[in-house]
């Protein structure tokens, strides 16, 4: 998991009315209707609201990260569920949660950021979630991705799930990671799902070639202002924001997707349900 600073998610409980407005705009999907459209629900699904989720702090690694659980729970409280934050932290936490009857339980360390179903055993990790997330609203964003070039910067979890996404949206996607090993292994496993994912190896190159991106590596400035032109559309879910700060203003309006936790979260309840 990307470590989340303090004031990377101190503002979401008092702004996520705002942000979910400005993502309808943007794409003309609600936080809810992206998280739905990433984790394959139908339009007709029925949701149980009565399911109590437990959001619970874990000290290990290098400890809790100031408003995260805060954070989590006021996503999840937006969008229509009960949450609650556990006393306990830890094994105490997850102990405290199912006494408590909870139904869903969402918990992350440094490596990894998990949503549980303990009735059904569904379990969804974020960066999976986020990847998919980013890609539905990528493709309201876009008016469909189908025949279209995207770029994903970075080969990790995100990214590797994004080029999943993007395949099944139709598009056609190229990967650039800093490490080649990264991206070879990412056009491999494609392959063998039977996709096709192009390798890039000049960042600049790639850059200037597409109008699409997905901003999925935790590197600051990669996107330049000379990068940007009155096309180009990025859904960045990479921490800290790789979009240089001149050319984040210039796409803020409408053509940039970027937030600290929103989607991913969002994407992770839909998919335990």
């Amino acid at each position: 998991m990307t470590r989340l600073k303090e004031n990377d998610v101190d503002q979401i409980a008092a702004t996520i009315a705002d942000y979910d407005e400005n993502l309808l705009r943007m794409t003309g999907c609600s936080l809810k209707e992206i998280a739905r459209l990433a984790s394959g629900k139908g339009a007709d699904c029925l949701v149980d609201r009565s399911l109590q989720v437990a959001v619970i702090p874990m000290t290990c690694g290098q400890g809790i990260i100031g408003g995260f659980v805060e954070s989590v729970a006021s996503i999840i409280t937006y969008l229509g569920f009960k949450a609650v934050i556990t006393e306990s932290s830890d094994a105490g936490g997850v102990a405290e949660a199912v006494k408590r009857g909870s139904d869903l339980l969402f918990m992350a360390d440094d490596d990894r950021f998990v949503a549980i179903n303990l009735k059904t055993g569904k379990v969804s990790d974020n960066g999976e979630a986020t990847g998919k997330g980013y890609v539905a609203g990528l493709e309201r964003m876009c008016h469909g991705l189908a025949g279209k070039k995207v770029l994903i910067l970075g080969a990790g979890p995100v990214g590797s799930s994004a080029a999943l996404a993007l395949v099944r949206y139709g598009a056609e996607v190229t990967v650039f990671d800093p490490n080649l090993t990264a991206s070879e292994r990412l056009s491999s496993v494609m392959e063998k799902l039977g996709c096709i994912v192009q390798v890039e190896t000049d960042l600049e190159s790639s850059l200037a070639r597409h109008e699409i991106l997905v901003d999925a590596c935790p590197a600051e400035n990669i996107i330049e202002l000379r990068h940007i032109t009155k096309d180009t559309r990025i859904a960045a879910p990479g921490i800290p924001l790789g979009v240089q700060d001149l050319g984040a203003e210039q796409l803020a309006a409408d053509r940039l997707l970027h937030d600290p936790l929103q989607i991913g979260v969002a994407t992770m309840l839909w998919e335990v349900l």
